[in-house]
């Protein structure tokens, strides 16, 4: 693989970093080719700093390692994708994805990413109790109430889609998109569990 990769007049290849699970851009690194071969024989992230001309380990100092899932190379073979899944941060500010800043945003639509996003507060949830929270009764009352809200969301959806009423169902499967995250984080089965199945279901159609 690596003697099929172009890299550039000084030897550096555009890395693009994408978390496996969310998608999410996290950062844009370069690498050289013992930065890239480090990286395979390792299973962690190694690139090649232009400002400092050396190579470093992702969370080398930091701990917020990233192990890498998979790499694939573009059609021309001058650019790679690096899937991972980060132990922490992937910005040196302590942000999750180093691409923050808004310059342009036309319309706001909504992303996948959420998904992760909220599994992770209800993970939080479940563990720090915080008084007050919709999540933290549902937790207290248990997995009756738990099943029973799944239920109840189930059929807000199908009695909105029946009445052919867009803007219900949109919001109900909210709800229920809501309440089965709950549900999973009870079971402790993850979401991405649940996305892995659906992807083996697809590669097999």
């Amino acid at each position: 693989m690596i003697d099929n990769i172009k890299f550039d007049d000084k030897g550096l290849i555009t890395a693009v970093v994408q978390d496996a699970n969310t998608k999410e851009v996290l950062t844009v690194a370069y690498m050289n080719k013992e930065s890239l071969e480090k990286t395979i024989a390792s299973g962690e992230t190694w690139f090649y700093s232009r400002s400092r001309e050396e190579l470093w380990h992702k969370g080398a100092t930091s701990g917020n390692t990233q192990k890498v899932v998979s790499i694939k190379a573009d059609c021309d073979k001058d650019a790679l994708v690096v899937e991972v899944l980060p132990a922490g941060p992937a910005c040196h500010t302590g942000t999750t994805s180093c691409f923050t800043e808004v310059i342009q945003e036309n319309a706001k639509v909504g992303s996948v990413s959420i998904i992760s996003q909220l599994a992770d507060i209800i993970k939080k949830r479940e563990l720090e109790m915080p008084e007050g929270a919709y999540t933290t009764y549902l937790f207290d009352k248990g997995i009756d109430k738990i099943c029973k809200k799944v239920g109840e969301e189930a059929t807000e959806v199908v009695i909105g889609a029946k009445n052919r009423d867009a803007e219900e169902v949109k919001w109900e499967a909210a709800d229920l998109i809501y309440h089965l995250l709950v549900l999973l984080q009870e079971q402790k089965v993850s979401v991405f569990d649940v996305l892995n199945v659906l992807e083996k279901r697809h590669e097999e159609k």
